[in-house]
Formats: C-alpha cells, sequence, structure tokens
C-alpha cells in the first residue's frame, strides 16, 4: 500500500527547531577547528538492524535546510522493510553541512523507524483479525505529526490528533459530570457538531450496558479489560459502535485481545516508549 507523504511544513518544523537545539548560537566548532577549505564528503545512511524505515524526508531536511545545495538520494522508501547492511539514502555536501546535520538526521530517522518497525510487529501479530492497531495521543511533544506518520509507515492507523478532532469523554470528564454517564454523553451530543464523533471510555460492563441505554456514542473505549470481558464488551455493542480495546496490549498479547472481536487496539507505548532503530551514517 502506497504511505501518502507527510506535508513538507510538518517536518520542516520539528527539523528547524532541531538543528537550532544542536548547532546553539557558534555552531559546530568542532568541524570549524578541523575543516579545510572547500572540503566534501559523501555519507551512506546504513540499517543495522532489521526493522521498517521512516523519517527519510526528515533526515533529508536535516542536510537541505542547512544548504540547499548538497544532494542527498534516497534508496529505500518509508514503509520499506530494512535488513543489516541495507544502504538507505545517501548524501554529499561540504563536510561542515554533513556533519552539522549528521546526529538531527540519525537521531529522526532511527526513532520514527523503531516507531514503524513495532507498529508493524503489532500488526503482523493481529493479522487475519478484523482489529486495527491504532496509536493515541501520548506522542512526545513538538513530534505528533511525524510519530503518527511513522505508525503509518508501520502500517498502523491513528487516533485522533487534537483534542478538537473528537470528542472523548475519559474518566476524568466523567468525574467532571459528577460521574453520571447518561448526563456526559446527552451533553456532549448537545455540543458536538453533525461531523464530530464521540467516544466514552468505559472500565466495566455496567458503565457500559448504562451508556449503551442512551444510543449516544460512536465509539466506546474498553480500557484495561481482560479478554474474557472485552468478549462480553463486544458481544454487548453487537455492531451498533466501533469497540476499542486500550491499555496493556503488547505484541505477545495482541493476537488474544484482537481475537476478542474489538474493531481496535489503541496503544500508547508505540510513540512514548519504542526503542529507536539502529542505523548509522558512515562516512564514504
Amino acid at each position: 500500500m502506497l504511505l501518502p507523504p507527510l506535508p513538507l511544513p510538518l517536518w520542516e518544523g520539528v527539523i528547524r527547531a532541531a538543528l537550532l537545539e544542536d548547532l546553539g548560537t557558534a555552531g559546530d566548532i568542532t568541524t570549524q577547528a578541523l575543516l579545510k577549505p572547500g572540503q566534501r564528503l559523501t555519507a551512506t545512511f546504513r540499517a543495522r538492524e532489521r526493522g521498517v524505515l521512516a523519517g527519510l524526508e526528515g533526515a533529508r531536511l536535516a542536510f537541505t535546510l542547512l544548504d540547499p545545495h548538497c544532494t542527498f538520494t534516497p534508496h529505500k522508501q518509508d514503509g520499506a522493510a530494512i535488513k543489516p547492511g541495507d544502504v538507505l539514502a545517501t548524501v554529499n555536501a561540504g563536510a561542515e553541512t554533513v556533519l552539522a546535520g549528521e546526529r538531527t538526521a540519525l537521531n529522526l530517522l532511527s526513532h520514527l523507524s523503531g516507531i514503524a518497525t513495532t507498529t508493524s510487529q503489532v500488526v503482523n501479530a493481529v493479522s487475519g483479525t478484523k482489529a486495527r492497531v491504532c496509536c493515541t495521543r501520548k506522542t512526545l511533544p513538538g513530534l505528533r505529526a511525524v510519530q503518527k506518520y511513522a505508525v503509518r509507515a508501520g502500517g498502523g492507523s491513528n487516533h485522533r490528533f487534537r483534542l478538537d478532532d473528537a470528542i472523548l469523554i475519559k474518566d476524568n470528564h466523567l468525574a467532571l459530570a459528577g460521574g453520571d454517564v447518561i448526563y456526559a454523553l446527552r451533553a456532549a451530543r448537545a455540543q458536538a457538531g453533525h461531523l464530530v464523533s464521540i467516544e466514552l471510555e468505559v472500565d466495566t460492563l455496567t458503565q457500559l450496558e448504562t451508556a449503551l441505554s442512551c444510543n449516544v456514542a460512536d465509539a466506546y473505549l474498553l480500557d484495561n479489560m481482560p479478554p474474557a470481558t472485552l468478549r462480553t464488551a463486544v458481544s454487548m455493542i453487537d455492531g451498533r459502535a466501533i469497540a476499542e480495546a486500550s491499555g496493556g496490549i503488547t505484541p505477545t498479547n495482541a493476537a488474544e485481545i484482537a481475537g476478542t472481536g474489538v474493531d481496535i487496539l489503541s496503544l500508547g507505548w508505540l510513540t512514548h516508549s519504542v526503542k529507536a532503530l539502529d542505523i548509522g551514517l558512515d562516512i564514504d
């Protein structure tokens, strides 16, 4: 499946901030001390472990924002399966550009490829079920757009991007409503526009039964329920709304949870806690 590109401005904001953070006010003083006039370098990005690639556009911008005339050549595409030794991209530029952009490019490429790789593992684990693997808003500040892009590169889906995308009534919102599920749902529907979806987080089957009685929610977030309880919840919902499982989902138990019949598996750790994929940049 073709992976739609992320709009360029979303990459640029992240990369500009990262370069400013790294270069400080004086730039790369190590390279400045050793640089010979006119010196150019060619460097190669190589995979050091098996995984799924994501973030090449960010890596490119780490160099082209420093020197628009540098040459960045991708040899793989985001979403591609990669293995140790695979050449991912090459960059040719002045030595000061290659060395100044190196860490920003590698940090982002390794992090996003780690997200794509882990997402792919979970997607493969639930293959054969109807469940989709989904991320959440538990993203690192400033990186949400690119992290959610990496989830898509790994074959996953995205939950809402922002608080104004949809109404999601969670436990703290229910506390705001005095614990009254019916009031919370009806108040949300009265406020929501006709294109705004409403999802309710439920912790128990009793909460779910109450919520279903007023037939307002478009989706139910079934939080930290064991598989047997999830099966009962899916049966109760009976296709009237989306059933989303969340909490404690890992690659080892994802298949069992997906087998309960839920529509969505949402995993916050896909974006906030995954291990970076080992990728290196070697001077040729």
